[in-house]
């Protein structure tokens, strides 16, 4: 099967002959791709909704049965007992991703992986992982329908601080450029001129948007 570029850029963080746990799985997707490619021998796919476990459960080929096993949980609540080595999370906002990472402490562990894609709020979990202990070793932009970011993050116990502008961008996103980067700055720029022009309208204090403006156009 093949998968959008947004999938694909999550997938590929996957460590070959780690167990995985989607969680959010939806179709289950990635899970599929994942032992299909012989990356993953086996998965868990989650989703707090049966709609989303039982288009999963359509999904899923015969022989693939008995390597993926459907579970309704919040979040990781319950994962820590599946001996998953690879956690994805895509297609929720950043600051439920960084609610449920707050509440399973078993991800405080070197030899988990969080492959994680934010669809909101990118810069609150690069924060969250940041100040918690987790240091994000990747990250990377696809497009499909618009750019997405996905991080790639492991525990290290040490507490890191990035720029508000790192923060937003993503530090490896910054130092890697490329045109796809290029688009992206170009993107928040209008953002950011957005912001302030409605924020100056109404007479509010505009230091902190000037700024970050400022480097955004320096990047270009």
């Amino acid at each position: 099967m093949n998968l959008s570029n947004r999938l694909m850029s999550a997938a590929k963080y996957v460590r070959r002959g780690s167990k995985i746990a989607d969680i959010g799985t939806d179709h289950a997707w990635l899970p599929i791709y994942l032992i299909e490619k012989g990356i993953s021998p086996c998965a868990v796919a989650a989703d707090i909704n049966e709609g989303p476990l039982e288009r999963a459960r359509i999904n899923i080929p015969r022989g693939m049965q008995k390597k993926i096993e459907l579970r309704l949980t919040d979040g990781l609540s319950g994962i820590e007992d599946c001996g998953v080595n690879d956690i994805l999370i895509c297609g929720m906002g950043g600051e439920l991703i960084a609610r449920i990472i707050s509440d399973a402490p078993f991800t405080k562990n070197g030899n988990i992986r969080l492959v994680l894609q934010p669809m909101t709020k990118a810069p609150h979990l690069r924060e969250f992982l940041l100040s918690s202990g987790y240091s994000v070793i990747d990250e990377a932009l696809s497009f499909d329908d618009r750019i997405y970011q996905t991080l790639c993050a492991e525990y290290t116990g040490k507490t890191e601080k990035y720029s508000d502008t790192e923060l937003l961008l993503g530090r490896h996103n910054i130092e890697r450029g490329g045109e796809l980067f290029s688009r992206f700055v170009a993107q928040n720029i209008k953002m950011f001129e957005g912001i302030i022009a409605g924020k100056a309208a109404g007479g509010a204090d505009i230091s902190y948007e000037e700024k970050i403006l400022k480097e955004l156009r320096d990047l270009l």
